[in-house]
């Protein structure tokens, strides 16, 4: 009995400790966020290399799979371009027969545990002559055997890391909006403010 009572009282002391950590990463996050800001001008470049083409698809595993789901619907949304998400593992079940050099290819890779097997993916692309962007965490930009165009995001603990992944994607989406005549700060065309029942 006063082993278990040790062990629930350890229990609450790591829970506790563990919570104040995730404090501390979420008051990081917001310099991080004014960090991922900064990189607006060279996501503005992007934007003018992906403002005419008829197709954006945006891969990454895990995380960051939810991330490409949200930067691909932003992009449909503002820029009425096709773009999908694409869970980087099933590559070869499919999207991976639309690769070559003209398809626009986002990435992200971040450092988690599906790390390695998101490089495995990225290599595929390339092998089909795919010139992916990537999103990818700070210090990792030279890791990459593709000449690569890169977004370098800070690192931060997995569970915020979509957050400042998914910033990028927006700014792309306003930016290739903008670039094509489009009015992304009214309403966007064809899209209902509310749900109807």
């Amino acid at each position: 009995l006063v082993w278990s009572n040790i062990g629930c009282q350890l229990a609450i002391i790591d829970e506790r400790t563990r919570m104040w950590w995730r404090c501390q990463d979420i008051r990081l996050c917001l310099d991080q966020i004014r960090q991922v800001l900064e990189l607006d001008s060279k996501i503005r470049k992007l934007a003018q290399m992906l403002y005419n083409k008829r197709s954006i698809l945006v891969m990454g595993r895990g995380s960051n799979y939810a991330t490409c789901l949200e930067g691909a619907l932003k992009i449909k949304e503002l820029t009425y371009l096709h773009a999908e998400g694409i869970l980087s593992g099933e590559l070869k079940h499919g999207p991976l027969a639309l690769v070559d050099s003209e398809i626009a290819i986002i990435m992200l890779i971040t450092r988690d545990g599906l790390f390695n097997k998101s490089l495995n993916a990225l290599h595929e692309v390339c092998a089909r002559r795919g010139n992916p962007i990537l999103i990818c965490t700070e210090g990792d930009e030279d890791i990459f055997n593709c000449k690569n165009t890169t977004i370098a995001i800070p690192n931060t603990v997995d569970c915020l890391q979509s957050i400042l992944a998914v910033i990028p994607l927006q700014l792309l989406a306003f930016h290739i909006a903008v670039l094509r005549g489009l009015d992304v700060i009214g309403s966007p065309y064809h899209l209902a403010d509310g749900v109807v029942l």
